[in-house]
């Protein structure tokens, strides 16, 4: 049945942002709504909330309103800025994918204007479709329509004629954004941390300081980091630096370098430090028509590259030519061609037979009409499902498409991928299972040299394998050896333009397929082409091995890594300092999603695959490449119902159920330290309790003490609540007690005495000073009476004290008495 296709398809790069109602974009909602001949062009502003979709001086140079995106039958806004193309949908106010695409991703385009049967009552007249077709190096296939005699089509043309193709590289867009917050770093320094790495000295850290001084020669048993190129005088499309054997001077290295095409002499692109195979790359050599042209200094620097095996004798040369062997004699015409096994000692010629980067080229154009036939999302706005009747792909399914496998056979692309991969995998398991050593190399050596040694070292060593070795395997079989992106994009150099004129027709790439009704339509088609293929160098040799957003980030030219043609030329136009960092931008992608991120391979596992990895022969046949071939085609072939984004889903269920684990966790922790800190504090207290209980009952009696003294003397002694004390005399029961508060007696450090009151019992009581007459019953009351104060006076009334004193005399008169009385005298006398 047929499916509705107003539904957009999903994000997969834009932020997920929406325009406020109040810049909601006034049309149509769909290609029928559209009344092409009755809509009169209305000039309006920017919406305001379109700048929140906006990059980083990002600009807007061209507007068209009321568009209709073919692919999915929406209607919205195209805006062309200076660094893509951004068309925003009228219905959910979002950006539609497939419709934006950077400028520099733009292979060609045109316009296309296709006439429609009039209505019953214009037997006179036609409609006409003001259509503009996108092909992107993407794999996409764009078609806007636009409204009759509004004039936006021409804008929008005539933007993408002058954006499309810059006239100096620094009109790229790289360098208007600058380094902001992807700021890079000299990748010159990490490629010497590399080789350091491969010599075994990982302990060695490089800097611009060394670089600049030339202190970075360094070496092992084996083979040694050579300056020999530190100006780019020897070769200038190789990197400032070269790993190369240890016996092999400098100078013989020069005289090597003039028997390679464009200087790229033999050098070490891996070792291994347990064997001592290398995996080494070159040009061709320039054997000549004849093909009996020699070089020694070439033919001493190979045979080293072969050391000896402990014990045993030579280690065997491989010398893989990844092109067709015809291809490799043909060259000879034009000076090159290839080595032969009797002039290099124990040596083996074998040919990949991989095809030229124009066979590569026209393979792509091919499969890109493939996938927008059958596709779901197709550029005539059909569904394969309509027009082909169910019998293909059924409506875009992968699992369907056993009908039209001929025709993806005709397009050739599997067969190339597979002879790269075939080729990488010989190459490792020569290295691996035979402790060989291989050089190789195609013509010029930066093309399928690039593909075969990058794939070979991914296979052989696992630190290739990881985020960080990614990077550095990126940066040095095809960044610093030379890969020629802006040639292969057709983007401009430091010398000017890139060699290859831009093309608007798209005859060159339709093949065999058949054409759609869109394809074959009637009316005119306004071109501006130029068909000269022979200079047309642009080829998708990096698309056939790296991943999605890394072909994103070098297709669209927003990072400078990868503009310009080597090296050298990147330095020269300052690319590091003034242009952000692919890396940077894609290490903030990993941030939000960590080991669950697209990135990371779910199913790798590091313990398992720690040395080389060597496929079978089964795995060397691939398939439509869904995330990469199908985005656009059929976005939901190559986003949903696979067992890896399902495992992802999962990944990333448990990442987050494990940091809630270990949130849990954490304050588990914290609320058992504080239980602990509570149960120590509670100790404490205890503690403190049964001291102050020890105290109390301490005080307790020493108060009794102190009371039961007072009342020998005679007093009775009571304490109140508030800790007064009320003393009264035991002789005069009748009387009220005298209130009395005790006091303590003290002196300080002079001497000087002073009087505190309500102190503690438990406290000492200072003697008081003898300050009396000298009468002996004022002294013995002033003894004996505690009332007595020390200026002589008494706190008692006077009766009471004089009837106290009278009964002293008595009892002293009586004790004298009884004194004198003697033994013998007898108590009663006659």
């Amino acid at each position: 049945m047929y499916r509705s296709r107003s539904a957009r398809s999903p994000s997969l790069r834009e932020p997920e942002t929406r325009l406020s109602e109040s810049d909601k974009i006034e049309g149509a909602g769909s290609w029928d709504a559209l009344e092409w001949t009755k809509i009169d062009p209305v000039a309006r502003s920017i919406p305001t909330g379109v700048k929140q979709f906006l990059l980083e001086a990002e600009q807007v140079i061209v507007e068209g309103y009321g568009v209709v995106l073919v692919n999915t039958d929406d209607a919205g806004t195209l805006y062309v800025t200076n660094f893509r193309l951004l068309f925003l949908s009228e219905g959910s106010r979002d950006i539609i994918t497939i419709g934006t695409i950077p400028l520099a991703t733009i292979e060609k385009f045109q316009k296309i204007a296709v006439k429609l049967p009039s209505g019953p009552r214009q037997l006179e007249k036609t409609r006409s479709q003001r259509l503009l077709q996108i092909i992107g190096k993407d794999m996409r296939i764009i078609v806007f329509g636009f409204r009759a005699r509004t004039k936006q089509r021409r804008a929008v043309y005539d933007a993408l004629l002058r954006c499309t193709r810059p006239a100096t590289l620094w009109d790229l867009y790289a360098f208007a954004g600058g380094p902001s917050r992807f700021s890079n770093t000299n990748p010159k320094v990490r490629l010497l941390n590399e080789y350091c790495r491969l010599l075994g000295m990982g302990f060695y850290q490089a800097s611009i300081r060394a670089i600049e001084d030339g202190a970075f020669t360094l070496s092992n048993e084996w083979w040694r980091i050579s300056s020999v190129n530190c100006n780019y005088t020897m070769s200038s499309t190789y990197p400032f630096a070269l790993l190369l054997p240890k016996s092999i001077s400098d100078d013989k290295v020069v005289q090597a370098s003039a028997f390679r095409a464009r200087s790229r002499l033999p050098s070490i692109t891996w070792c291994d430090r347990g064997t001592g195979a290398v995996l080494a790359r070159s040009s061709q050599p320039l054997v000549g028509i004849m093909m009996n042209m020699r070089s020694n200094a070439d033919e001493n620097l190979v045979a080293a590259l072969c050391t000896q095996i402990a014990g045993e004798k030579r280690r065997k040369l491989y010398i893989a030519d990844a092109r067709p062997r015809k291809n490799a004699l043909a060259n000879g015409a034009m000076g090159g061609g290839s080595e032969s096994s009797a002039n290099y000692f124990q040596s083996e010629i074998v040919f990949f037979g991989i095809d030229n980067i124009h066979a590569m080229r026209e393979s792509l154009g091919r499969l890109r009409d493939y996938v927008d036939t059958y596709g779901t999302t197709s550029s005539d706005g059909m569904s394969s499902f309509l027009r082909h009747g169910g019998w293909s792909w059924g409506g875009g399914n992968l699992s369907s498409m056993s009908a039209s496998v001929s025709t993806l056979g005709d397009t050739g692309w599997l067969i190339h991928v597979q002879t790269v991969l075939a080729g990488s995998a010989w190459i490792a398991a020569r290295v691996a299972l035979e402790s060989a050593s291989v050089l190789v190399h195609c013509s010029d050596g930066w093309d399928r040299t690039s593909q075969l040694v990058s794939l070979a070292s991914l296979l052989l060593d696992p630190y290739y394998r990881t985020i960080r070795g990614f990077q550095a395997l990126v940066e040095k079989d095809w960044l610093a050896f030379g890969h020629p992106f802006s040639d292969r994009l057709g983007m401009p150099t430091v010398s000017g333009n890139g060699n290859m004129p831009f093309e608007l027709s798209r005859q060159a790439s339709t093949g065999s397929l058949p054409l759609s009704p869109m394809r074959q339509g009637s009316g005119s088609a306004s071109t501006h082409a130029q068909n000269t293929a022979n200079a047309n160098h642009s080829s998708p040799i990096f698309l056939q091995a790296f991943l999605v957003d890394l072909l994103d980030c070098m297709l669209s030219c927003r990072f400078g890594n990868f503009l310009c043609n080597s090296e050298k030329e990147r330095e020269q136009a300052g690319i590091y300092d003034a242009c952000g960092c692919l890396w940077m931008h894609l290490a903030g992608l990993r941030t939000s999603e960590g080991s669950s991120h697209a990135h990371y391979n779910l199913f790798y596992d590091p313990l398992k695959h720690n040395g080389p990895i060597l496929p079978p022969a089964a795995a060397l046949a691939p398939t439509v490449w869904p995330q990469f071939h199908l985005r656009w085609a059929c976005p939901s072939e190559a986003q949903g119902g696979e067992v890896e984004a399902e495992c992802r889903k999962l990944t990333r269920k448990f990442s987050e159920l494990q940091m809630a684990k270990e949130l849990a966790e954490t304050r588990l922790n914290e609320a058992s330290v504080t239980v602990e800190s509570l149960a120590t504090e509670l100790r404490n207290e205890k503690l403190a309790s049964t001291s102050a209980r020890d105290a109390v009952k301490r005080s307790s009696k020493e108060t009794a003490t102190i009371k039961r003294a007072v009342q020998s003397l005679g007093f009775n002694v009571y304490f109140t609540a508030d800790g007064d004390c009320n003393v009264g005399i035991e002789r005069n029961p009748t009387e009220i007690p005298q209130r009395s508060i005790c006091s303590v007696l003290t002196k300080d450090i002079n001497g000087t005495v002073s009087h505190s009151e309500k102190a503690d019992l438990s406290e000492p009581v200072s003697m008081m000073e003898d300050n009396v007459s000298d009468n002996p019953l004022i002294r013995v009351c002033g003894s004996l009476c505690p009332m007595h104060t020390r200026d002589g006076e008494c706190q008692l009334p006077n009766a009471g004290c004089a009837q106290f004193q009278s009964q002293l005399v008595d009892f002293k008169a009586n004790f004298d008495a009884f004194d004198r009385l003697s033994i013998y005298d007898s108590y009663f006398g006659s």
